[in-house]
């Protein structure tokens, strides 16, 4: 007789519990390094603060994560998705994808607002916003927005 071999525990996408915090900052700063707290977005997320934060889970361990922040475009409440942290020996097809897809879920018909590729956030519904503007340097072609209408002005902390 022998044993067959143990399955892995499938991988979760969690709510983000404040027992993950430490966690979580371990994989982004893994995943950006300390050049991360020069962007602009970084200034944005240290004066907002988290509205919804999940993660992927496997065998206990936390191997990726994604937060949303409180924020105003042009004085209407929004959400800021970021960043998008995958631990390097994770990193497969579809984990990003499913942290991405649970902030939309989470976010209903609120909008959303990011810095990031297009060609890959644009399945998710998102398109460019020209007329978004945030308080420091930011390549306007990577501002991008899912929701109705468009959205347009400043971008200021919750």
């Amino acid at each position: 007789m022998f044993d067959a071999p143990a399955r892995p525990a499938p991988l979760r996408i969690e709510i983000e519990a404040p027992a993950d915090a430490a966690a979580v900052e371990a994989l982004v700063l893994a995943a950006f390094g300390p050049g991360r707290f020069a962007k602009t977005a970084e200034r944005l997320r240290e004066r907002a603060r988290v509205a919804a934060g999940f993660v992927a889970r496997e065998d206990g361990e936390i191997i990726g994560s994604v937060r949303l922040w409180a924020i105003r475009v042009g004085g209407e409440p929004a959400l800021f998705l970021g960043p998008i942290a995958v631990a390097a020996d994770s990193r497969r097809a579809g984990l990003g994808a499913d942290l991405v897809q649970a902030c939309v879920d989470h976010a209903g018909t609120t909008g959303i607002l990011l810095v990031g590729d297009l060609p890959y956030f644009g399945r998710f519904g998102f398109r460019p916003a020209p007329d978004v503007s945030l308080s420091g340097p930011v390549d306007p072609r990577r501002v991008l927005w899912r929701g109705e209408g468009e959205a347009a002005g400043l971008v200021q902390p919750v």
